[in-house]
Protein backbone atom coordinates (compact mmCIF):
# COMPACT_ATOMS: atom_id res chain seq x y z
CA UNK A 1 0.00 0.00 0.00
CA UNK A 2 1.32 3.44 -0.91
CA UNK A 3 1.59 5.73 2.11
CA UNK A 4 0.18 9.27 2.26
CA UNK A 5 3.73 10.59 2.38
CA UNK A 6 4.66 8.66 -0.78
CA UNK A 7 1.51 9.93 -2.50
CA UNK A 8 2.41 13.48 -1.56
CA UNK A 9 5.91 13.06 -2.96
CA UNK A 10 4.53 11.71 -6.24
CA UNK A 11 2.34 14.77 -6.81
CA UNK A 12 5.12 17.22 -6.02
CA UNK A 13 4.36 18.20 -2.44
CA UNK A 14 7.18 20.08 -0.73
CA UNK A 15 9.56 18.31 1.66
CA UNK A 16 8.03 20.34 4.51
CA UNK A 17 4.57 19.01 3.72
CA UNK A 18 5.88 15.43 3.49
CA UNK A 19 7.67 15.89 6.82
CA UNK A 20 4.43 17.19 8.30
CA UNK A 21 2.60 14.05 7.15
CA UNK A 22 5.28 11.80 8.65
CA UNK A 23 5.10 13.71 11.93
CA UNK A 24 1.31 13.43 11.97
CA UNK A 25 1.46 9.67 11.40
CA UNK A 26 4.01 9.29 14.20
CA UNK A 27 1.70 11.25 16.52
CA UNK A 28 -1.24 9.10 15.55
CA UNK A 29 -3.15 11.87 13.76
CA UNK A 30 -5.36 10.87 10.82
CA UNK A 31 -4.16 11.91 7.37
CA UNK A 32 -6.53 12.53 4.47
CA UNK A 33 -5.60 10.98 1.16
CA UNK A 34 -4.01 13.18 -1.49
CA UNK A 35 -6.32 14.03 -4.41
CA UNK A 36 -5.66 12.33 -7.74
CA UNK A 37 -3.68 14.09 -10.44
CA UNK A 38 -6.85 14.50 -12.48
CA UNK A 39 -8.11 17.08 -10.00
CA UNK A 40 -6.95 20.70 -10.40
CA UNK A 41 -3.87 21.77 -8.54
CA UNK A 42 -4.28 23.98 -5.52
CA UNK A 43 -2.45 26.74 -7.38
CA UNK A 44 -5.03 26.71 -10.18
CA UNK A 45 -7.98 26.43 -7.82
CA UNK A 46 -6.75 29.12 -5.44
CA UNK A 47 -6.40 31.73 -8.17
CA UNK A 48 -9.94 31.18 -9.44
CA UNK A 49 -12.65 33.81 -9.40
CA UNK A 50 -16.24 33.04 -8.51
CA UNK A 51 -17.01 30.34 -5.95
CA UNK A 52 -14.23 27.72 -6.03
CA UNK A 53 -14.74 24.69 -3.82
CA UNK A 54 -11.77 23.00 -2.14
CA UNK A 55 -12.14 19.20 -2.09
CA UNK A 56 -13.11 18.08 1.39
CA UNK A 57 -14.27 21.56 2.38
CA UNK A 58 -17.65 23.26 2.03
CA UNK A 59 -17.46 27.01 1.43
CA UNK A 60 -20.65 29.06 1.30
CA UNK A 61 -19.88 32.29 -0.56
CA UNK A 62 -22.01 35.26 0.43
CA UNK A 63 -19.74 37.20 -1.92
CA UNK A 64 -17.96 35.62 -4.92
CA UNK A 65 -14.20 35.98 -5.28
CA UNK A 66 -12.53 38.30 -7.75
CA UNK A 67 -8.88 39.02 -8.51
CA UNK A 68 -6.64 37.95 -5.58
CA UNK A 69 -4.02 40.43 -6.73
CA UNK A 70 -6.26 43.26 -5.60
CA UNK A 71 -6.40 42.03 -1.99
CA UNK A 72 -3.89 43.42 0.54
CA UNK A 73 -3.38 40.26 2.61
CA UNK A 74 0.10 39.42 3.89
CA UNK A 75 -0.93 37.51 7.03
CA UNK A 76 -3.64 35.16 8.30
CA UNK A 77 -5.06 35.63 11.80
CA UNK A 78 -7.04 32.81 13.41
CA UNK A 79 -9.70 33.82 15.92
CA UNK A 80 -12.21 32.06 18.14
CA UNK A 81 -15.45 33.86 18.86
CA UNK A 82 -17.65 33.31 21.89
CA UNK A 83 -20.62 32.49 19.70
CA UNK A 84 -22.57 29.29 20.35
CA UNK A 85 -22.61 26.39 17.90
CA UNK A 86 -24.87 27.21 14.98
CA UNK A 87 -24.09 30.95 14.96
CA UNK A 88 -21.55 31.17 12.11
CA UNK A 89 -24.01 31.81 9.29
CA UNK A 90 -25.88 34.56 11.14
CA UNK A 91 -22.60 36.25 12.12
CA UNK A 92 -21.34 35.99 8.54
CA UNK A 93 -24.56 37.50 7.20
CA UNK A 94 -24.23 40.45 9.58
CA UNK A 95 -20.65 40.91 8.40
CA UNK A 96 -21.83 40.72 4.80
CA UNK A 97 -24.30 43.55 5.38
CA UNK A 98 -21.66 45.73 7.05
CA UNK A 99 -18.14 44.59 6.05
CA UNK A 100 -16.37 47.19 8.18
CA UNK A 101 -18.03 46.09 11.43
CA UNK A 102 -16.11 44.26 14.13
CA UNK A 103 -15.50 40.83 12.69
CA UNK A 104 -13.69 38.94 9.93
CA UNK A 105 -13.84 37.80 6.31
CA UNK A 106 -14.47 34.11 6.99
CA UNK A 107 -16.53 32.32 9.64
CA UNK A 108 -16.28 28.59 10.39
CA UNK A 109 -19.15 26.63 11.93
CA UNK A 110 -18.63 23.74 14.34
CA UNK A 111 -19.50 21.30 11.54
CA UNK A 112 -16.64 22.71 9.45
CA UNK A 113 -18.77 24.75 7.03
CA UNK A 114 -16.98 27.94 5.96
CA UNK A 115 -18.88 31.17 5.24
CA UNK A 116 -17.06 33.74 3.11
CA UNK A 117 -18.81 36.88 4.27
CA UNK A 118 -17.26 39.91 2.59
CA UNK A 119 -15.52 40.89 -0.65
CA UNK A 120 -11.93 39.70 -0.40
CA UNK A 121 -10.69 43.27 -0.72
CA UNK A 122 -12.85 44.56 2.16
CA UNK A 123 -10.95 45.43 5.33
CA UNK A 124 -12.91 44.22 8.34
CA UNK A 125 -12.34 45.40 11.90
CA UNK A 126 -10.46 42.63 13.70
CA UNK A 127 -7.42 42.48 15.91
CA UNK A 128 -6.23 45.19 18.25
CA UNK A 129 -3.46 46.77 16.24
CA UNK A 130 -0.84 44.10 17.04
CA UNK A 131 -0.26 45.57 20.50
CA UNK A 132 1.53 42.57 22.00
CA UNK A 133 5.27 42.97 22.49
CA UNK A 134 6.16 40.61 25.35
CA UNK A 135 7.34 37.65 23.20
CA UNK A 136 5.18 35.32 25.28
CA UNK A 137 4.21 33.05 22.40
CA UNK A 138 6.32 34.17 19.43
CA UNK A 139 8.94 36.78 18.57
CA UNK A 140 6.82 39.93 18.59
CA UNK A 141 9.55 42.08 17.05
CA UNK A 142 8.17 40.84 13.72
CA UNK A 143 4.52 41.50 14.60
CA UNK A 144 4.32 44.48 16.95
CA UNK A 145 2.22 47.17 15.23
CA UNK A 146 2.86 45.32 11.94
CA UNK A 147 0.30 42.48 11.72
CA UNK A 148 -2.91 44.48 11.61
CA UNK A 149 -6.35 44.38 10.06
CA UNK A 150 -5.01 46.40 7.14
CA UNK A 151 -2.81 43.54 5.91
CA UNK A 152 -4.30 40.44 7.57
CA UNK A 153 -7.24 38.27 6.56
CA UNK A 154 -9.16 36.96 9.56
CA UNK A 155 -10.96 33.67 10.19
CA UNK A 156 -13.35 33.16 13.12
CA UNK A 157 -14.11 29.71 14.51
CA UNK A 158 -17.36 29.76 16.49
CA UNK A 159 -18.47 27.52 19.31
CA UNK A 160 -16.40 28.14 22.44
CA UNK A 161 -19.41 29.27 24.43
CA UNK A 162 -20.10 29.07 27.34
CA UNK A 163 -16.61 27.65 28.06
CA UNK A 164 -13.98 29.73 26.24
CA UNK A 165 -11.36 27.04 26.82
CA UNK A 166 -13.29 24.58 24.65
CA UNK A 167 -11.11 23.49 21.74
CA UNK A 168 -12.36 23.77 18.17
CA UNK A 169 -14.26 20.72 16.97
CA UNK A 170 -12.64 17.94 14.89
CA UNK A 171 -14.50 19.30 11.84
CA UNK A 172 -13.11 22.80 12.50
CA UNK A 173 -9.54 21.53 12.74
CA UNK A 174 -10.01 19.67 9.46
CA UNK A 175 -11.54 22.75 7.82
CA UNK A 176 -8.68 24.90 9.08
CA UNK A 177 -6.08 22.62 7.50
CA UNK A 178 -7.82 22.80 4.13
CA UNK A 179 -8.82 26.47 4.19
CA UNK A 180 -5.55 27.99 5.40
CA UNK A 181 -3.39 26.50 2.58
CA UNK A 182 -6.01 27.69 0.08
CA UNK A 183 -5.61 31.23 1.44
CA UNK A 184 -1.82 30.88 1.55
CA UNK A 185 -1.77 29.92 -2.12
CA UNK A 186 -4.29 32.57 -3.16
CA UNK A 187 -2.43 35.43 -1.51
CA UNK A 188 1.15 34.09 -1.35
CA UNK A 189 1.29 33.87 2.45
CA UNK A 190 4.05 31.70 3.98
CA UNK A 191 3.38 29.47 7.00
CA UNK A 192 5.32 31.74 9.34
CA UNK A 193 2.76 34.47 8.70
CA UNK A 194 -0.10 32.42 10.18
CA UNK A 195 -0.95 33.82 13.61
CA UNK A 196 -3.24 33.11 16.52
CA UNK A 197 -4.96 36.25 17.78
CA UNK A 198 -3.37 35.83 21.20
CA UNK A 199 0.11 35.72 19.65
CA UNK A 200 -0.10 39.27 18.33
CA UNK A 201 -2.52 41.04 20.70
CA UNK A 202 -3.03 41.17 24.45
CA UNK A 203 -6.27 39.23 24.49
CA UNK A 204 -8.46 37.21 26.86
CA UNK A 205 -6.23 35.93 29.68
CA UNK A 206 -8.53 32.94 30.25
CA UNK A 207 -7.25 31.07 27.20
CA UNK A 208 -5.02 31.37 24.16
CA UNK A 209 -7.36 32.39 21.35
CA UNK A 210 -6.63 30.60 18.09
CA UNK A 211 -3.41 29.03 19.33
CA UNK A 212 -4.26 25.35 18.80
CA UNK A 213 -5.44 26.15 15.27
CA UNK A 214 -2.42 28.26 14.37
CA UNK A 215 0.05 25.71 15.71
CA UNK A 216 -1.57 22.97 13.64
CA UNK A 217 -1.61 25.13 10.50
CA UNK A 218 2.06 26.04 10.89
CA UNK A 219 3.07 22.41 11.46
CA UNK A 220 1.38 21.53 8.16
CA UNK A 221 4.10 23.69 6.59
CA UNK A 222 2.35 24.46 3.32
CA UNK A 223 4.58 26.43 0.93
CA UNK A 224 2.67 28.57 -1.60
CA UNK A 225 3.83 28.74 -5.18
CA UNK A 226 4.76 25.07 -5.63
CA UNK A 227 1.68 24.34 -7.75
CA UNK A 228 1.01 20.99 -6.10
CA UNK A 229 -1.95 19.50 -4.33
CA UNK A 230 -1.47 18.81 -0.66
CA UNK A 231 -2.92 16.28 1.76
CA UNK A 232 -4.76 18.05 4.57
CA UNK A 233 -4.11 16.73 8.05
CA UNK A 234 -7.48 16.31 9.72
CA UNK A 235 -7.70 15.73 13.44
CA UNK A 236 -10.03 16.50 16.26
CA UNK A 237 -7.42 15.89 18.90
CA UNK A 238 -5.29 18.65 20.30
CA UNK A 239 -3.64 19.95 23.41
CA UNK A 240 -5.53 22.19 25.76
CA UNK A 241 -5.20 25.89 24.99
CA UNK A 242 -2.72 27.47 27.28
Amino acid sequence: MVSSAQSAQRIGASPRVVAGIVAAVMLGLPVLAAPARSEPSLAALAKSAGTPQVPGLRIVYLTPLGNPGHAPWKNIILHQTEGPPGSARALAEMQHKNPARRGVTLWVETDGTVYWATPETAITTHGDGANRNDNKYIDNSKTYRQVTRMNSIGIEFVGNYPNVRTLPTPAQFTACLALVPFLQERYGIPAERIYAHNWIDYKDARYCEGCALARRARVLGYVPGRGAWWPALGSGTGTRNR
